[in-house]
């Protein structure tokens, strides 16, 4: 029996997809301490070989989405996460620099094939809903990314050497996918769509994207430096501001679905883009740690619906093939993420980490200001 769009099956399947692809990704950050000891890349080494990931994703992002728009999302979701089960292991164990880059190259490129492609399947199964669906969707994926993190951190801690750490994790992966692909909706009817380049509207949604996923990467990579800067912790509680920022969007993902039905789209843009703006200016102004702490928990509630929106707006829109739409937001926001955190550490340098994260809040706001156009 093929499965309908608009079915509790769906969207288990499509809940377990982005779990899968959040959980598989987070495994992969404690095991880098090993993978680069077992190399013996040196820091300037690791860091290109981080490279590798990035560019895999970002080279199968656009043949997903294209791959995606002819044949479905069901067959990309079934590769990429496979792909990501069989490499993990590999990541914890190749002893050569080399081996090390090949199999992030592969690793990357699965984790952007399972990326695009479940968000087009969300949108699909969003759009034969009644209600919206993009943030609870997304919100499995934060889980993920937490589940994902603790368990293999649990797992080292017990005793696991990296490789079996590894295989286990891979083997709870699996098994989810096992579990989503009976759910998975298969190819549309019709005639496929031809490649499109991104245009009009989809370009504006690619650019805000990139703006989220940029202040997600920032606080990730700079959020502990610049508690730090401002002397607002010490340096043993640096990690308490991503941890922070990281709870408040997995619980206003949660209830995403709720505001977004309850406000519309255009509203959550700019109640979003707002509260996240206010968090900077209470991260950036307040002296005393407690109300500048909030300032994370208020960007990460602001920021935390923006991504679903706007991948939701992506795939309605009638510019291009919402395959191609989502392929376009997803290489875009990863960009983002990738060259952002390395641009706000050269306009630190120039300048100051505080004034580099008021130059960030300054595009925060380009969401609020767009919302009318891309809700349009």
């Amino acid at each position: 029996m093929t499965p309908s769009a608009n079915t509790p099956a769906t969207r288990r399947a499509t809940r377990l997809g982005f779990f899968i692809a959040g959980f598989v990704m987070s495994c992969w950050a404690p095991l880098v301490p090993y993978a680069k000891a077992n190399t013996g890349a040196s820091e300037g080494e690791l860091g290109l070989l981080l490279l590798c990931l990035g560019i895999g994703s970002l080279i199968a992002m656009p043949l997903t989405g294209w791959f995606s728009t002819r044949a479905g999302a069901r067959p990309m979701i079934l590769l990429g996460g496979l792909g990501l089960v069989l490499i993990l292991p590999a990541l914890a164990v190749v002893s050569l620099p080399v081996m090390l880059g090949g199999a992030l190259l592969v690793f990357g490129a699965a984790l952007g094939t399972i990326d695009v492609a479940v968000n087009v399947h969300a949108v699909e199964v969003e759009r034969d809903s009644a209600r919206p669906l993009m943030s609870g969707f997304h919100a499995m994926f934060s889980l993920g990314g937490v589940a994902g993190a603790g368990g293999m951190t649990f797992l080292l801690s017990s005793g696991l050497t990296p490789g079996h750490a590894a295989l286990w994790c891979s083997a709870l992966a699996l098994i989810t996918l096992i579990l989503a692909a009976p759910g998975l909706l298969p190819a549309p009817a019709g005639e496929p769509a031809a490649f499109a380049l991104p245009r009009g509207l989809v370009l504006i949604l690619a650019g805000l994207a990139a703006v989220t996923f940029l202040v997600e990467g920032a606080i990730l990579d700079w959020g502990a430096l610049l508690i730090l800067d401002r002397a607002l912790a010490p340096a043993e509680q640096g990690g308490l501001g991503y941890m922070l920022f990281s709870v408040a969007m997995v619980l206003g993902r949660f209830s995403g679905d709720r505001v977004v039905a309850l406000l519309g789209a255009r509203r959550v843009l700019v109640c979003g883009g707002l509260l996240a703006l206010a968090g900077f200016a209470v991260l950036l102004l307040s002296p005393l740690a407690v109300p500048a702490m909030a300032g994370f928990v208020l960007i990460g509630f602001g920021a935390s619906n923006l991504v679903p929106v706007l991948f939701s707006l992506a795939g309605r829109q009638k510019a291009m093939p919402a395959g191609l739409a989502i392929a376009a937001v997803t290489t875009t926001g990863y960009a983002g993420i990738l060259a952002g955190p390395a641009a706000i550490g050269a306009l630190s340098q120039a300048t100051s980490l505080s004034i580099a994260f008021w130059l960030l809040a300054v595009l925060v706001a380009l969401v609020p200001l767009s919302a009318r156009i891309v809700t349009r």
